[in-house]
């Protein structure tokens, strides 16, 4: 599968091939190899990552409610105990700052 960036290297498109480049990829786009294409992916969710609070980091990663309430109405207290520790585990990651 092809790759390709534009000449500020701030986004990463890819197509299902070659033939597809004149009709799907807008101007100033260039092909890239794999690898470029995942330093360039990696550098953008590490800076994507940095703009998020630690709320929105926690919100992100917190289970479901739903495995709460299953949990409830099943009378599962293991499962009740899981959800718990997933959330501690999400807060402990994500310090308020």
């Amino acid at each position: 599968m092809p790759h390709y960036t534009n000449t500020a290297q701030d986004e990463v498109r890819w197509l299902d091939s070659v033939d597809e480049e004149a009709q799907y990829l807008p101007q100033g786009f260039t092909q890239i190899t794999d690898a470029e294409a995942n330093t360039i992916r990696v550098n953008l969710q590490a800076a994507y990552a940095n703009t998020f609070t630690y709320a929105q980091k926690r919100a992100m990663e917190y289970p479901s409610m739903l495995d709460y309430i299953d949990g409830v109405v099943k009378g599962d207290q293991a499962q009740i105990d899981k959800y718990v520790a997933d959330c501690l585990a999400v807060k402990a990651k994500y310090p308020k700052s």
